[in-house]
């Protein structure tokens, strides 16, 4: 196991929802509750001597602005695309972590610099996932809502049996991080980045070379598997709602993972171990991380918040490494 003397450098992926808990209104005072909560953790690996990228989810936050967005239409109110939306939340998130980190390490007596990048993240509009949308996002509809949206606006929409109809925008794959020289000048002078959050903001480029967005979410955890590969980091750390990766999950034979090589990862998720709605993107990313890395101890893990510092210790979590198999 990982021997917790070791100074690392880490990408370490928050998920939206460490911010916005599912059962909450999700306001802003909660918002910055459980990034405070959050920040004491990522403050104790700070002060082990380990340095740390952040990146974020930030699928509540985009929701609640493009309810906002619909409800300032009704009043003739200019809409926002989603991908300022997407924007606008890499900022605001940014302003909360950067607030939280910079209170609790004044309050250790510590100073450390921080910024927030806003990140756009290179797509192939040829890519498949345009031509098929199954990214779900903002709230559920009845069925005469959904279906004046979809005339209106174009939206694609699903019905979710029983829970209504949900807008669904394409989700393709991350290529490059547009900012990746600022973001690693920034990260080489010891500074915390925040960056890429939700994913980054989607772009492609017009033959002529230059760039504009484009309607779509970019999985986070596979952009930040890009971003950890690229920066050459020794973890990357993706923090989820569960302590550890489990085999039949909630179910009797429910089994937790603590090791797995990239082929056992592999493996099992051709044997749909792990479904593509929850666990099964933060095991590809992990997949992807390991692979693409030069390092020959590059090693991911997921864990949440909660059991971070003893996961980084080698007491709990799922660490997935390149193994033999």
């Amino acid at each position: 196991m990982t021997e917790s003397n070791d100074t690392k450098r880490m990408v370490l992926a928050l998920g939206g929802n460490a911010i916005s808990v599912p059962s909450e209104e999700g306001n802003i005072a909660q918002q910055f509750a459980h990034t405070g909560e959050t920040v004491r953790v990522i403050a104790d690996i700070v002060c082990a001597g380990h340095q740390v990228i952040l990146t974020h989810g930030n699928g509540p936050q985009v929701g609640n602005v493009l309810r906002r967005v619909e409800i300032a239409a009704e009043h003739d109110v200019y809409p926002i695309p989603l991908t300022l939306c997407v924007a606008d939340t890499q900022g605001g998130m940014g302003y909360m972590i950067e607030q939280c980190r910079e209170n609790e390490l004044h309050r250790r007596g510590l100073r450390r610099g921080c910024a927030t990048v806003i990140t756009t993240v290179l797509v192939d509009e040829a890519d498949p996932a345009f031509a098929a949308p199954s990214k779900p996002i903002g709230i559920f509809y009845k069925e005469a809502d959904a279906r004046r949206h979809m005339e209106r606006e174009g939206w694609k929409m699903v019905n979710v049996p029983n829970r209504g109809w949900r807008r669904v925008v394409p989700s393709p794959a991350p290529i490059e991080i547009i900012e990746i020289d600022l973001i690693r000048k920034l990260a080489t002078g010891g500074d915390i980045v925040i960056c890429c959050g939700g994913g980054g903001i989607a772009v492609a480029r017009h033959p002529d070379g230059t760039l504009h967005g484009v309607e779509a979410v970019i999985d986070k955890d596979s952009t930040a598997a890009i971003l950890a590969a690229t920066l050459d980091v020794d973890w990357l750390v993706i923090l989820t709602n569960v302590r550890q990766v489990c085999a039949a999950y909630g179910t009797p034979n429910e089994t937790p993972l603590p090791e797995m090589t990239v082929s056992d990862a592999r493996r099992q998720m051709q044997a749909g171990e792990f479904p593509p709605g929850s666990m099964g993107p933060k095991i590809q990313a992990a997949i992807d991380f390991v692979e693409r890395s030069r390092r020959p101890g590059a090693a991911a893990l997921i864990t949440d918040p909660a059991n971070l510092t003893a996961a980084l210790a080698g007491r709990g979590g799922t660490w997935i490494r390149r193994g033999t198999g």
